[in-house]
């Protein structure tokens, strides 16, 4: 049986590969849409947590994204939570984002109350903010964008001088003086979010708790908690949006399959009716057919994740800033998804081929 599927395959090379592309196709485009969605989120989570804040205190209105809920608390805040138990630090930052070329989170801080946080920058050039036009960018930013110390950049309809690069992992990729993005939003003296340093992190839960009672109004959490609601579960409609992308695919593969195989069933009647004669079984030739199938979306399988991880890293060396992260239970998640929705594909086509009757088969031209 295996020599006469690969006969069969091999006999029609053009439907062959067409197949597997489509099963290719089905399987890279689930790969690569879920490894975007998982590489930015757990690239921000990562940024999130490098900033090294116990704490986020955030506006009574703030969305999941900081970036746009806007910049309405008052930075004056600050003094109120640093007075409360166990704060060591206060950062206030402002967030907005710009979408010139791509959709990004520009963040406008204190450089002196940020470093608090999470200790003195690193700068692999340069150095900190000289003057109000200045930008500090991290190394991927620079690296996709071709920048470094003394690059103007344009942003907000204002021109920026790159003053310092640092490592990614902290916070945004781009950072401005908070006086100067409140001025260029027009939110001066207000803030989108304040980071916390604790004396210790294990006072954290009284902490939020302190803060609640003392600023009723506003959403206080732990940086964990905020960092847990970043997965593809708990963010509005982006399960969904997954789950679309994943139809759509399995739908491009069931078609590209029943047709391939009904119509290689349909060719092969007197091939057939020539098995049956010989004494072959009707569950024989639905194996066959589910076997060249099989066949076919194991190839297709293959090269599909061949072109993702390929794909992912081309799209990685050309956009630094753009990860692309593929998980093994997702690469397992996308085989499963595309056998299924080969063999039921398959399964009309091999029923069809069972059916024929061996008298009117060994008859037809």
């Amino acid at each position: 049986m295996n020599k006469m599927i690969v006969a069969n395959l091999a006999y029609r090379p053009i439907r062959s590969i067409i197949s597997i592309v489509a099963v290719a196709i089905e399987v890279t485009l689930i790969l690569l849409i879920v490894g975007f969605s998982l590489g930015m989120l757990n690239d921000n989570n990562s940024r999130q947590k490098g900033i090294g804040a116990d704490i986020m205190v955030r506006p009574p209105n703030a969305s999941m994204f900081n970036a746009f809920s806007g910049a309405p608390m008052p930075v004056k805040i600050g003094d109120i939570i640093a007075k409360e138990p166990h704060v060591e630090a206060v950062a206030p930052v402002i967030m907005w984002t710009t979408s010139t070329t791509n959709i990004e989170v520009i963040d406008g801080i204190d450089l002196p109350s940020f470093e608090a946080i999470g200790g003195p920058l690193t700068f692999l050039k340069g150095g900190p903010f000289q003057g109000p036009d200045d930008m500090i960018v991290d190394d991927l930013y620079a690296s996709g964008n071709k920048a470094t110390v003394g690059t103007e950049v344009e942003l907000f309809n204002h021109k920026f001088r790159i003053c310092g690069v640092i490592p990614h992992g902290r916070g945004a990729r781009r950072y401005v003086q908070m006086e100067t993005l409140q001025r260029l939003t027009g939110n001066p003296g207000k803030a989108s979010a304040f980071y916390v340093r604790l004396d210790d992190s294990r006072n954290t839960d009284a902490a939020v708790e302190q803060l609640r009672k003392t600023l009723t109004d506003y959403k206080i959490m732990s940086m964990k908690d905020y960092v847990s609601l970043m997965s593809p579960d708990k963010i509005p409609m982006l399960s969904t949006f997954i789950n679309i992308v994943v139809g759509i695919a399995v739908v491009i593969g069931f078609i590209v399959i029943f047709q391939s195989m009904y119509t290689a069933v349909m060719e092969r009647t007197r091939e057939i009716g020539i098995l049956k004669s010989l004494g072959a079984s009707k569950l024989y030739i639905v194996r066959v057919v589910l076997r060249e199938t099989l066949a076919l979306a194991i190839a297709g399988i293959v090269v599909g994740i061949l072109l993702s991880l390929v794909a992912g890293r081309a799209i990685h060396a050309r956009v630094p800033t753009l990860p692309v992260q593929f998980t093994s239970a997702w690469i397992l998640r996308a085989t499963l998804i595309a056998i299924a929705g080969a063999m039921v594909g398959a399964l009309y086509p091999a029923y069809k081929a069972a059916q024929k009757d061996p008298i009117d088969a060994l008859a037809y031209e």
